[in-house]
């Protein structure tokens, strides 16, 4: 089964959110405050969540209701799967986030720059997986995942990839890289998400009993970069309540879309 053309439309609609995310670098002056941040992190944990849940973990459980009471099973073994994909990742990929000096994963001599935007890759390489994967699901045509919720899918990472496009540019434009340059590795962290939902896409059409386990192992990535890097992220300083309203935005927003397009 080839790969029609509104598959690719859909599965480049969170690159182009982050792509429109990094060209603010043009038009801001100054770098995201600390509370602007925390509440672009809580809203894209609140996207990330809902569509964990709506997207991924409740159609995968849906895709092996045959197994009767035990149609959670192949849920829960994917999810731990997807945990543990990203906890190696985390460990093997040197990175550093926006928010702190340190290094994470193994010692390297690339730059600050290579490094924080190694760390939004590695972010989105679970978004491109999901998004991949549900549209795999609705190619297979018996999977009960419509274009709608997979397009809703796509909508909201790309909403939530906005945000997050200003916040690996701008950061970059004031760490001394030029507008054009902090644009450019803003968009190159990107990149991965469409590759790796075509790659999904190719691999799960190949191997469609494992679809229940696909959609739950992007369920677990998404959730385990939640996690370990949003929550966080939202919820430093003091007075952390607009991050947690913004998650409560985030979440009901992708809730919407995948219950009235899906």
């Amino acid at each position: 089964m080839g790969i029609n053309l509104n598959v690719i439309y859909g599965v480049m609609i969170p690159f182009i959110g982050t792509s429109l995310g990094a060209f603010c670098v043009y038009f801001m002056k100054k770098d995201l405050s600390k509370g602007v941040e925390r509440m672009l992190s809580g809203f894209a944990a609140g996207v990330m969540v809902a569509a964990s849940i709506w997207s991924l973990l409740i159609p995968a459980m849906e895709e092996s209701s045959g197994m009767g009471r035990l149609a959670f099973m192949p849920a829960v073994i994917g999810f731990w799967i997807g945990i543990g994909f990203l906890l190696l990742m985390d460990h093997v990929i040197p990175h550093m986030h926006a928010s702190t000096n340190e290094v994470e994963g193994p010692k390297s001599s690339l730059s600050k720059t290579t490094m924080l935007v190694l760390a939004v890759t590695l972010h989105n390489i679970p978004e491109g997986m999901a998004v991949g994967v549900v549209f795999a699901g609705w190619m297979t045509g018996n999977s009960g995942i419509s274009f709608g919720g997979a397009l809703a899918l796509s909508l909201g990472i790309a909403i939530q990839n906005f945000p997050e496009g200003a916040i690996i540019s701008m950061p970059l434009y004031s760490a001394g890289s030029s507008r054009h340059r902090a644009f450019r590795n803003g968009v190159l962290s990107g990149v991965v998400e469409p590759i790796g939902a075509i790659l999904t896409i190719i691999f799960a059409q190949a191997l469609t009993p494992i679809l229940p386990y696909m959609l739950s192992f992007a369920a677990g990535a998404m959730l385990y970069v939640v996690v370990e890097e949003l929550i966080p992220e939202m919820s430093e300083g003091e007075h952390s309540h607009s991050g947690v309203l913004m998650f409560a935005v985030g979440f009901s927003i992708m809730m919407t879309l995948d219950v009235a397009l899906g």
